[in-house]
């Protein structure tokens, strides 16, 4: 079952059931908003989930491409993503929380033939902002699958203020043998599928108040589930990876999980360029040009002689197809390259400065100001220099 087949059986799946298709998942956030990348599914539809018609009806379903900066640091283990895929399925004041379980359930049973028995849920048990929330605790018992109570990790809100709610989240069994403990309890529980009970809004005081609607808002991690389903131990051993996992490393010797960076970081790095974003010094541009150079920094580590210009056309081509960005990869290829020199002359000049007298001893707070607003020379590069990380 490849990632193709998934994401066309989830769909087709929502729309027998009256949902329409939202199309147009740039990365980008909407103009205005706080975020500088989409970092969940339900990140354009807050305007409606805060009850605002929804052109397409109130019953929707999408593809929603996503960027976490948050993730950067585990990027490389067996789950984590930076540009990551969320299917997405939403009730804007339509059906309730049980049925969305229903039919989460069911398509992954039936239509995704998962062994329920390797199932487990997660519910939210109650705290002193809302009561446990026992419908999807019935729900699930209903169906026959555990539950586990908890409070914080199941309650739901995509920043400081606006909708949130408690949620559950579904999990499936990735260890050998039959099911152990519970999913707070076992790494080897790996979350899926996560249905947000969207009633509530938080104030800029932290108080909560009613939504105009009652919403159900759910997100599926794509990659994760994709691994689940074809047998693999992370993502970036399935069809998703498959191209960069067979040539990078013919190209670059590099160890398991600096070479899950890499890869990672490229592809992240080509989907961003794809949506028009440009390296630069701030904003989106700043989150661009810091993947690109972590990238180089490990590839220069052991080899300095290395290059972006050694990507073959087919990894450009193969993320651009899939995440249906039609631009000329030749364009995206170009502005690698030109962040990779522009990244060389910067390691010249910091090295240069760095074997000034002034700078022959430990460094302070001052020091690193100065070379950063006088020289562009962020912290983390000058570390790396100093400790002779880049050769």
């Amino acid at each position: 079952m490849n990632t193709e087949h998934v994401i066309r059986t989830f769909v087709e799946y929502f729309q027998d059931r009256g949902h329409r298709r939202i199309t147009g998942s740039t990365l980008l956030s909407p103009p205005g908003d706080s975020v500088l990348f989409t970092t969940a599914g339900m990140h354009p539809l807050t305007p409606y989930l805060e009850g605002r018609p929804h052109p397409l009806g109130r019953r929707l379903v999408n593809v929603q491409r996503c960027l976490r900066t948050t993730d950067l640091d585990e990027v490389g283990d067996s789950t984590h993503l930076t540009v990551f895929e969320m299917l997405g399925t939403w009730s804007l004041g339509d059906y309730d929380g049980s049925r969305s379980i229903e039919w989460g359930h069911d398509l992954l049973v039936e239509g995704l033939e998962v062994d329920p028995g390797l199932l487990y849920a997660t519910v939210f048990g109650g705290d002193e902002r809302s009561g446990p929330d026992t419908d999807s605790l019935r729900t699930w018992q209903e169906r026959g699958v555990p539950v586990e109570l908890t409070t914080g990790e199941n309650w739901w809100s995509n920043g400081p203020t606006g909708p949130c709610g408690p949620d559950t989240e579904i999990f499936v069994w990735t260890g050998e043998g039959p099911p152990q403990s519970t999913p707070t309890g076992d790494e080897r529980w790996v979350e899926v599928w996560n249905h947000v009970m969207m009633r509530y809004r938080r104030g800029d005081d932290g108080t909560l108040g009613l939504l105009p609607q009652p919403n159900v808002d759910t997100g599926l991690g794509l990659e994760r589930l994709v691994a689940v389903l074809q047998g693999k131990e992370s993502v970036f051993e399935t069809d998703l990876f498959e191209p960069w996992m067979r040539t990078v490393p013919s190209l670059w010797q590099l160890p398991e999980q600096p070479l899950r960076v890499v890869c990672d970081h490229l592809r992240s790095g080509i989907v961003v360029i794809g949506d028009g974003v440009l390296p630069s010094n701030t904003g989106r541009g700043y989150v661009l040009r810091r993947l690109v150079r972590r990238v180089l920094t490990t590839l220069w580590r052991d080899d300095p002689s290395r290059t972006l210009g050694d990507l073959p056309e087919e990894l450009f081509r193969h993320t651009l197809d899939h995440f249906g960005q039609n631009g000329p990869s030749g364009r995206v290829r170009e502005v690698l390259l030109d962040e990779e020199l522009r990244f060389t002359r910067l390691l010249e000049r910091g090295r240069h400065i760095l074997s000034q007298p002034r700078f022959s001893t430990q460094l302070d707070e001052e020091d690193y100001s100065y070379l950063h607003d006088t020289h562009g020379l962020p912290r983390d590069l000058v570390l790396g220099l100093r400790g002779d990380a880049l050769g």
